[in-house]
């Protein structure tokens, strides 16, 4: 046994089928078929024109209720799904506003991060022009000392030399 909503679900489909059906090319080929089938049943003295006429316009009546009602459900599906989209893109709406504030956020923290970059990169300068100075520095204290030390050594050079030689001159008035 069906449970009632199963039994509304099928109905359901049942209408959409012949709604969509409806609006379709055998649809208005077939009525077209009846029409001109009804209006030669008279002209060919098969029937009466006023009782086909009378089974006509029942037949078209009770067609139009129905199509009427089916069109309506169909409107109303119609309807509630674009409700549902409209909630959706509300949603997305929300959702896309958020995401805005998020990326304004980021924009923004990523400026400060450029800041704190570009003060690293002065404070890194600053201490590479430091190392450079305390390196011509040091640089120029070796160069000085280095001389100093070769002008030491040649004067110590120069003083062993004259130590050598007084020293032979002592020697000498020893032996004297």
């Amino acid at each position: 046994m069906k449970t009632p909503h199963e039994k509304i679900e099928f109905l359901e489909k049942l209408a959409d089928g012949i709604t969509s059906w409806i609006g379709s090319i055998p649809s208005l080929i077939l009525h077209t078929l009846f029409f001109i089938t009804a209006f030669l049943l008279p002209a060919l003295g098969i029937i009466d024109f006023d009782k086909m006429l009378l089974v006509l316009t029942t037949v078209l009546s009770l067609e139009a209720i129905y199509l009427s009602i089916l069109i309506q459900m169909s409107v109303n599906k119609s309807h509630e799904k674009i409700e549902d989209i409209q909630e959706d893109i509300e949603d997305i709406q929300e959702d896309i506003e958020e995401i805005s504030e998020d990326i304004e956020e980021i924009s923004e923290d990523l400026e400060e991060i450029s800041e704190d970059i570009e003060d690293i990169q002065e404070d890194i300068e600053e201490i590479n022009e430091d190392e450079d100075d305390e390196d011509h520095n040091e640089r120029a204290k070796n160069v000085i000392l280095k001389s100093n030390v070769s002008s030491n050594k040649n004067e110590i050079k120069a003083l062993k030399d004259k130590i050598a030689e007084l020293q032979n001159k002592i020697d000498e008035m020893k032996k004297d």
